[in-house]
């Protein structure tokens, strides 16, 4: 069944909007999405050699790509690695694509994925919220940009402890509004224009 890669962008987008931003669960991302430098890429991979493929595509698209145009990438992919322990398990295959590009130390990859669930914390815990995305996602990062916006920011070490009280003040059922708030605002709002990517090979 095909995807709608618009409509899964636009999720996205709105999820970066009202959780990752909104709830300041990462304090280096308002600049970045004020500038529009977020590449929002859908792929169709339904495989997770696929995925890789277009990932070594996306890395080396970033590697690139200039700052000021693109400085990070969101890499989603709703049609393979659904399943988080696959996801997990995946990450490794991520982190020797990027040794083997010759990208340490220059690019990495963090990861999302809507059933992520931190070691030692049970399912339900709402601190897995915070890297719990619409769909499975890589995102792409720059380790300069990683450097320099820890540099900027006072306490780092504090970011966990204030995304855990942000977190339980919102409560399951306000985080549930929100994930359907995305899901509302996606529905009507597939524009893919500026740097995202609404269709893969």
């Amino acid at each position: 069944m095909p995807i709608d890669a618009k409509r899964v962008i636009a999720e996205t987008r709105a999820w970066v909007t009202h959780a990752v931003v909104g709830l300041n669960l990462c304090p280096f991302a308002k600049s970045v999405q004020v500038k529009e430098r977020i590449r929002y890429v859908c792929s169709d991979a339904g495989t997770e050699e696929a995925l890789l493929a277009r990932l070594c595509e996306e890395l080396l698209l970033l590697r690139d790509a200039d700052p000021d145009r693109v400085e990070t990438t969101l890499l989603i992919h709703p049609q393979v690695l659904t399943d988080f322990v696959e996801f997990n398990q995946f990450l490794a295959v991520v982190d020797a694509a990027v040794k083997n590009l010759g990208l340490q130390g220059e690019l990495q990859v963090a990861s999302f994925h809507p059933d992520y669930q931190f070691a030692g914390t049970c399912a339900d815990e709402l601190s897995n919220a915070t890297n719990r995305s619409p769909y499975p996602c890589l995102h792409l990062l720059r380790e300069d940009s990683i450097e320099k916006a820890v540099a900027a920011f006072a306490r780092p070490e504090s970011i966990y402890e204030t995304n855990l009280r942000t977190l339980q003040a919102l409560g399951p059922q306000g985080w549930a509004q929100l994930q359907a708030r995305c899901r509302l605002e996606a529905a009507g709002d597939t524009d893919t224009s500026r740097t995202d990517e609404a269709q893969s090979e």
